[in-house]
């Protein structure tokens, strides 16, 4: 390993933030001190269409230890990250949002964990300033992950975490169009731990997670890492068959007992939309993967850098490895 690595590389993603970077590089500036040294810091422009990028490339003819990676395209927060994960040189990479949610002073205890001898340190909002509904979503989501990759952690959806620089390079060698670092990461990880950080309202700009995006994310996490979902239908299915199968030998032994029974249709048609409901379910769940096997062999890059901003602001153009 090359002993003129930085000690830290701070990565953050940012898309249409330009509200928030002034607080965000300010509290970057305060914290700074307390990091290990040399410190590097990554930005990545994912495509925004307001001023970040312009206010990146100032902050950035500032500080030599800052670099911008600008991406053609807006490629999403995850192909973002990775993007930043590809250009960095720290011997710990910490990722983390542009919205200030989480704050940079609580990069020193993770960059410390990660020199205990842990490969990944996820940051864990304990006290959450969110609202009571997307809480217990993502309550519901991290057990569900736990469950799937067998790292029960209390918050997979914080970005502010740690990571050991042979877990990135591991990372940077997968050819995966579509990525969820938090569980990549720990593919590769033999110690896993998280500790408790700072969480707080938004202080500027919008979300940019709506409900929509949310469920759309959270299903492609969950097609891309396991086929769990696939099990849960089979077994769904099975369920509703047999009901099915009791259903129609009720049915005939009635018949039987009672005799012909026109009220009886109304409950067979709502029957019939149930199981009929289940199936277009099933099949929605396996074009999911379908889908992602379609993208996969497209062999389409995960992003577009259009020009990286060193200490030689040189344009470089260059694609993603797939």
């Amino acid at each position: 390993m090359p002993s003129d690595r930085p000690a830290v590389s701070i990565v953050v993603p940012v898309y249409n933030e330009e509200a928030a970077l002034p607080q965000l590089f300010a509290a970057m500036e305060h914290a700074g001190p307390s990091y290990p040294t040399p410190v590097e810091y990554v930005f990545v422009n994912d495509g925004s269409r307001d001023r970040s990028g312009e206010m990146l490339r100032a902050f950035r003819s500032e500080f030599a230890t800052v670099k911008v990676v600008d991406l053609a395209v807006n490629s999403g927060q995850h192909a973002a990250l990775m993007a930043g994960l590809e250009h960095s040189e720290g011997v710990v990479i910490v990722t983390m949002d542009a919205d200030l949610q989480n704050l940079p002073v609580d990069i020193p205890k993770l960059v410390a964990k990660v020199n205990e001898g842990y490969d990944v340190v996820a940051g864990w909002r304990k006290d959450r300033h969110d609202p009571l509904t997307r809480r217990t979503a993502s309550w519901m989501m991290n057990r569900v992950v736990g469950q799937a990759t067998g790292h029960y952690l209390h918050d997979y959806g914080c970005m502010l975490r740690a990571y050991s620089r042979q877990v990135v390079d591991a990372m940077n060698a997968c050819p995966e169009r579509r990525v969820y670092l938090p569980v990549l990461a720990n593919t590769f990880a033999k110690r896993v731990t998280e500790i408790e950080v700072g969480h707080s309202e938004r202080m500027a700009g919008k979300t940019k997670y709506s409900w929509a995006r949310l469920w759309r994310l959270n299903l492609d996490l969950m097609t891309g890492i396991t086929t769990l979902p696939l099990h849960w239908v089979s077994i769904g299915g099975l369920g509703v068959a047999m009901f099915g199968l009791a259903l129609a030998v009720y049915l005939i032994i009635r018949r039987f007992v009672v005799g012909p029974e026109v009220e009886g249709v109304f409950t067979l048609f709502a029957i019939l939309f149930f199981f009929v409901g289940v199936q277009i379910f099933a099949i929605g769940l396996i074009g999911e993967y379908l889908v992602r096997i379609y993208d996969e062999t497209r062999g389409r890059p995960r992003f577009l850098v259009r020009e990286v901003v060193t200490t030689e602001p040189v344009a470089q153009h260059e694609t993603a490895a797939v």
